[in-house]
């Protein structure tokens, strides 16, 4: 199954934070996206991984 590709907005909505601090993470890399023309996607994945790193403390 193909991995779901969020906005920035669904992204948001999952980790409850403001625009400019999901922008600000990936920024510095620690949520990782794709391009798709000018649209940017996080893939769910991301999300979950950057989750899992919150929990383990880093």
């Amino acid at each position: 199954m193909a991995d779901e590709l969020l906005t920035v907005p669904d992204v948001m909505a999952r980790l409850k934070l403001g625009r400019s601090t999901v922008y600000e993470l990936l920024r510095s890399r620690r949520l990782t996206s794709v391009t798709i023309g000018r649209s940017r996607r996080v893939p769910a994945a991301a999300v979950r991984a950057f989750i899992k790193d919150l929990e383990a403390g880093c």
